[in-house]
């Protein structure tokens, strides 16, 4: 028997569980995000369904923005907690297998199993994700995290648009696909960086800068320029992920989360400091207290700070002492925000703490 890695993916999760109970909905274009009133400022979209995305809608994007793409699309608020208990169902489902289940978020999961039959395994479980939970899923299939990660993309596409399977000796299967070292360079070599897990628009414009634009040129990099540019442990990293390589192991333990924060968006820009002074400290107190009913202690704070213009620094800073004080937090997150030029108006503000150990 040998040890798999598969990666489990929902799909269009939220709009999914929208539409499982607003079976009226299916087959339309569904937007999700916000209160659901697309004429309201500052919101933005969480998910939207296939159908939706067609017409150029997809998360992340105002709400505004994705009725001018889909005016005719349903839109609906966000619902966290029935998310949540739909991603409850099914992580269930999956757990009733002999396999090891370590979850990432409400729509994606890592299943670590020995089996010889890894696509049949991919099979059983999707059918039953569906049966119970009548959701679907995609699943991708590796020797470790990173190539188990990046096979779920390859799985949600439809069987003309893929990658050669055939060519690389792995059998395709619908919403399956296998991807390992022994086809790791024939499907990824002649691929952008940017699509690697983990690499996204500016680290692309970084490595390009070292003339590196393909997985294959990231594999074949030098590892002394890489820990030069990017630092010992990150160079390593980049290096190892040009060639696929990455975490075996999966873990049933849940995550225990090292730092809490809480963020706004306000309707309308914040133009004085004293209404951003007020605003950061009020936020501070609130993050604070949810830290404090949970029994945990404080060690650090950081301030985010997003502009009109959307540009989006942090600055944080070490706290003398470990707190559990509402009013020295507010005091240490007013001192970083001295740290801001506040001369442009503010559309969002954020306080984060890290936990003390």
């Amino acid at each position: 028997m040998s040890w798999w890695l598969l990666h489990v993916d929902m799909d269009q999760f939220i709009a999914a569980v929208e539409i499982r109970r607003r079976p009226e909905l299916v087959g339309l274009p569904v937007v999700v995000g916000g209160s659901g009133d697309p004429t309201q400022p500052r919101q933005v979209v969480a998910t939207a369904s296939y159908e939706a995305r067609e017409f150029g809608v997809h998360s992340g994007m105002p709400v505004r923005a994705a009725y001018k793409k889909c005016p005719q699309a349903v839109f609906l608020p966000s619902d966290p907690a029935a998310y949540e208990a739909a991603s409850t169902e099914v992580m269930d489902t999956l757990r009733s297998f002999p396999v090891v289940v370590e979850v990432w978020g409400w729509d994606e999961c890592f299943v670590g199993a020995e089996t010889e039959d890894p696509e049949g395994l991919a099979a059983e479980l999707r059918k039953a994700v569906v049966e119970r939970t009548t959701l679907t899923c995609s699943i991708g299939i590796g020797d470790n995290k990173v190539r188990a990660k990046l096979a779920t993309g390859f799985a949600k596409q439809p069987r003309s648009h893929a990658t050669p399977f055939e060519e690389a000796g792995t059998a395709q299967v619908d919403g399956v696909y296998r991807l390992t070292a022994a086809n790791w360079r024939e499907v990824m070599d002649h691929r952008a960086v940017r699509e690697l897990w983990g690499i996204g628009s500016r680290m692309e414009r970084n490595l390009n800068e070292l003339g590196i634009g393909t997985v294959a040129d990231l594999a074949a990099a030098d590892l002394d320029m890489l820990r030069k540019r990017f630092g010992p442990k990150m160079g390593a990293w980049y290096a190892a992920l040009g060639r696929g390589l990455g975490d075996t192991q999966v873990t049933d333990v849940p995550r225990e989360p090292v730092s809490r924060s809480r963020e706004e968006t306000f309707p309308e820009d914040l133009a004085e400091p004293s209404e951003i002074v007020e605003q950061v400290r009020r936020i501070a107190v609130e993050v604070t207290r949810d830290v404090v009913a949970e029994g945990r202690s404080i060690q650090r704070i950081a301030v985010k700070v997003r502009f009109k213009n959307f540009y989006t620094p942090i600055k944080s800073r070490k706290l003398p002492e470990v707190t559990q004080d509402p009013e020295v937090i507010a005091a240490a997150a007013l001192e970083v925000l001295q740290k801001f030029d506040l001369n442009r108006p503010v559309r969002l503000l954020g306080v984060r703490v890290e936990f003390a150990p």
